[in-house]
C-alpha cells in the first residue's frame, strides 16, 4: 500500500525594485575612462601622486623583494633590504625555506638658531620564502652589498638535477 503525500506550493509574488538611474552620456564616459585609468577626466584637479618618499626612505618595515634562482647545484636567494646593516639581519635555514628578519632605526636632529628638527625612524620585517629544493643549511653563504643580500644554498645531494636520456 502506497501513501499519498501532498505538497503544498507557494509562489512568491515576483519582487520589484526599482531601476537605476540611467547614465547621462557624461558619466557613462567618465565611468569607461576610470575603468581604464585611475584618474578620471572630468576631475583633473584630484591627484593620486605616487608614495614617492616612501620610495626614497630606507627599509622601514616593508617587506624585502626577494628573487629565488634554482640553478644546478645550489638555491641563490637574493632579498632586498636598503637601509639596514648587516648586523642587524638575522637568517635562518631550513631544509626547504629560509627566514630572513631584520630592523632599522634612523634618527636625524638638525637644529640651526631657532629652528630644532628631531626624526625618529624605525622599522622591522621577517620573511619567509619556500625554497625549489632541499639544501644544506650548514653549508650556506651569506654575502650582503648596498643593500642587497645574497644566500647561496647548496643543494644536498639527492635533491640535485639529473639529467635523463629518452631511450
Amino acid at each position: 500500500m502506497t501513501t499519498a503525500t501532498k505538497h503544498e506550493v507557494r509562489t512568491k509574488e515576483p519582487t520589484h525594485v526599482p531601476a537605476a538611474h540611467a547614465l547621462t552620456p557624461f558619466e557613462e564616459m567618465d565611468r569607461l575612462f576610470d575603468a581604464f585609468s585611475h584618474r578620471s577626466w572630468l576631475r583633473p584637479w584630484r591627484f593620486d601622486w605616487p608614495a614617492l618618499p616612501e620610495a626614497l626612505t630606507p627599509f622601514t618595515g616593508r617587506f624585502p623583494k626577494i628573487d629565488v634562482i634554482d640553478d644546478e647545484t645550489e638555491v641563490v636567494v637574493r632579498a632586498e633590504v636598503p637601509g639596514v646593516d648587516k648586523k642587524d639581519i638575522d637568517i635562518s635555514v631550513g631544509e626547504d625555506s629560509v627566514t630572513i628578519k631584520g630592523s632599522t632605526s634612523r634618527e636625524e636632529k638638525e637644529t640651526k638658531g631657532d629652528y630644532y628638527r628631531h626624526e625618529l625612524v624605525s622599522g622591522a620585517f621577517a620573511r619567509t620564502v619556500g625554497l625549489p629544493a632541499t639544501v644544506d643549511g650548514a653549508k650556506a653563504n651569506a654575502d650582503f652589498k648596498d643593500g642587497i643580500l645574497e644566500l647561496t644554498l647548496p643543494k644536498v645531494e639527492k635533491s640535485k638535477r639529473h639529467s635523463v636520456k629518452i631511450q
